[in-house]
């Protein structure tokens, strides 16, 4: 299955290739430019199909734990000071897209959406450290049974330009539930209670929807 952000983009594209591999089959004489122009139109196709992938996955949805929104690697596991809506310190796990992962947003926990809202910026590398701040992005806010209010953001990297986010303040929403898509990009911040578990490492690779990225700390009775 590909995912619905893609439909224009595959058909589009589909529709160049054919006509690239007809033109270089009827008007190229080499025979080794001929093949070239068609074996890179269809290495374009694929590469298109790959990316806006969507597998489908199911999920039995657990308060006790946060899922991973994306696929990619986690490459920032800190504290941070969060001053657009908590206006103070949460735990902060970034994960990393390549252009070969799913670039489906899944929302990482059940709840409600109290806050979503789009910021135009930059377009740094996502591995920048002030791409959480100053590239095109989104902040969704959840309020969740168990972890009270868990945030995430979508940003752009120095490929995308285009972000897409279905959260709507208000609006219930289920563990692993399709929130919205990063056109070839790059990066997802979870932004989560001091107290949580986290349990991921750096470098980890994670799975949209089924890797277990925090959970819920124990108290004492």
């Amino acid at each position: 299955m590909f995912h619905k952000e893609g439909q224009k983009i595959i058909i589009t594209t589909f529709f160049l290739v054919v006509a690239l591999i007809l033109v270089a089959q009827f008007y190229v004489d080499m025979e080794w430019a001929r093949f070239a122009l068609q074996i890179g139109g269809l290495v374009i196709l694929v590469l298109i199909l790959q990316f806006f992938r969507n597998p489908k996955r199911l999920v039995t949805p657990n308060f006790d734990e946060i899922l991973a929104p994306v696929d990619g690697k986690v490459v920032v596991i800190e504290e941070v000071e969060e001053p657009e809506y908590f206006k103070g310190k949460r735990r902060q796990v970034s994960i990393f897209m390549s252009p070969l992962n799913v670039h489906v947003t899944r929302y990482a926990a059940s709840g409600t959406v109290t806050y979503s809202k789009y910021h135009p910026g930059k377009y740094l590398v996502a591995w920048h450290p002030k791409s959480s701040t100053e590239n095109e992005r989104t902040t969704v806010i959840l309020h969740t049974p168990k972890f009270g209010e868990i945030g995430y953001r979508q940003i752009a990297g120095a490929l995308a330009r285009r972000i897409v986010n279905y959260a709507e303040e208000g609006e219930q929403v289920t563990q692993g539930q399709d929130a919205g898509f990063i056109k070839f990009g790059s990066r997802v911040d979870l932004l989560l209670p001091l107290d949580c578990n986290i349990t991921v490492k750096l470098n980890q690779k994670v799975v949209g929807a089924k890797t277990c990225i925090a959970s819920v700390a124990k108290r004492d009775e």
